[in-house]
Formats: structure tokens, C-alpha cells, sequence
């Protein structure tokens, strides 16, 4: 199993990172935005990654067709060999995804909403493709149910494409996808500090501490 921070946030992220619990980092165009990152200090961004043991790096690439997606998508993975290379489902982009993949470079397919789009990435040959649970459930359908139908395809198919579940709200939706077979989540460092923040193991740290304190005087 393996969990991934989905931010281009260093201060927020560091620290996750360094818990040795996250396989990785997961960004796209919004988020590096929203961190004020420019594509030029996507190379610092990755060594930085990197270098706190992240095992993969996600970075989109864009374009208004398949060539451009290509051209941008070589020069991300050009970056670094944990690079993995993120895509639109849509049609450029999973013609792009087909092409990367003959060329060698791991990409993922991303803001999946249907089982027959995890197929396309399965057709495509992406080593992931990433539903958007949440964004999934408000618009209206069982998010649950159809990310469980994408994960049930692709083992039926016995394709090595993996789903990695994105726009995830509560650690529930880790716990109930992982029942369901899902290997690998992406988490906002919000959603990812849940897991570790439970009151009653907080106060049951607290009694350690106090009785550790009297038996060591």
C-alpha cells in the first residue's frame, strides 16, 4: 500500500514527509499555483522531494493536443527518474499517455470519474489512473461504489494499471477503498495530519508520559 501527499506546499508538506509514511508527492497545475511554484523550480522541487525519501513525483504536463502533451511530458520525466508524468483522460491525453509509455516514461491518467475512463488508462497502459472520489460524490453518484467497479475492472482485466484515489475527504475513504483492493491514495496534508490526530491515543500519551516520569525519578 502506499500513500502519497498531494500538495506543491513545502512547509506543510516536510514535515509529513519525513514521518518515512508517504511513498511520494502528487501535484498539478491548481496546486502548483496555489504554492507559487513556476515550472522553471520544478527540478528544485523534485530534489527537495527527493531528498526527504520520496520515492515518486507526480508533475502534469499541458498542451493543446497530443504532440505538446508529449514534447512536455519527456521533458518532466528529463527531470528526474522518479518523475511519474500526469495526464487529462481525455482524448490528447490518453493518446499522449500511449505514446509516453512506448517511450518509457510512467504516467498517470488523472481526473478519472468512470470505470469506462479507467479502462481507456488501462488500454493505454498508465500505471495509474486517479478517480476523483470526492468530486465523484458531489456530483451526485455513489463515489464508493464506482471507484470499487474501476478497481474490480482492472483486476478482472488483470492489468497492472492501479487505481490511486484523489479528491479524498475523510481517512474512512482510505480504510473503505482498501477493503475494496485500492493500493494507493493521494492526500491533502489536512486529510493526512487526521490520521495521526485521534484524542484518545493523545491522552493515552499523555498518561505514558506522566507515569514514565514518576518511575524514572
Amino acid at each position: 500500500m502506499r500513500l502519497y501527499l498531494d500538495t506543491a506546499d513545502r512547509p506543510l508538506a516536510e514535515p509529513l514527509l519525513r514521518t518515512g509514511l508517504f511513498w511520494g508527492v502528487t501535484t498539478n497545475p491548481l496546486l502548483l499555483q496555489a504554492a507559487g511554484l513556476k515550472t522553471a523550480q520544478l527540478p528544485e522541487f523534485y530534489a527537495w522531494a527527493m531528498g526527504l525519501g520520496a520515492k515518486e513525483v507526480f508533475f502534469q504536463s499541458w498542451g493543446p493536443d497530443a504532440e505538446s502533451l508529449v514534447a512536455r511530458g519527456l521533458e518532466l520525466r528529463a527531470i528526474g527518474e522518479g518523475v511519474v508524468v500526469k495526464l487529462p483522460v481525455n482524448r490528447a491525453g490518453c493518446q499522449a499517455a500511449a505514446e509516453l509509455r512506448r517511450q518509457g516514461c510512467p504516467v498517470l491518467l488523472t481526473a478519472v470519474y468512470t470505470p469506462a475512463q479507467a479502462l481507456l488508462g488501462a488500454l493505454a497502459g498508465a500505471q495509474y489512473v486517479a478517480p476523483y472520489l470526492g468530486r465523484i460524490g458531489e456530483a451526485g453518484r455513489n463515489a464508493r461504489a464506482e471507484v470499487a467497479a474501476m478497481q474490480r475492472l482492472l483486476r478482472e482485466l488483470e492489468s497492472p494499471t492501479q487505481i490511486l484515489a484523489a479528491s479524498l475527504r475523510h481517512p474512512d475513504d482510505v480504510v473503505a477503498l482498501s477493503q475494496d483492493g485500492v493500493r494507493a491514495f493521494t492526500l491533502g496534508p489536512a486529510l493526512a495530519r487526521q490520521f495521526f490526530d485521534e484524542p484518545l491515543t493523545e491522552t493515552a500519551v499523555l498518561a505514558f508520559e506522566q507515569a514514565m516520569k514518576e518511575v524514572s525519578s
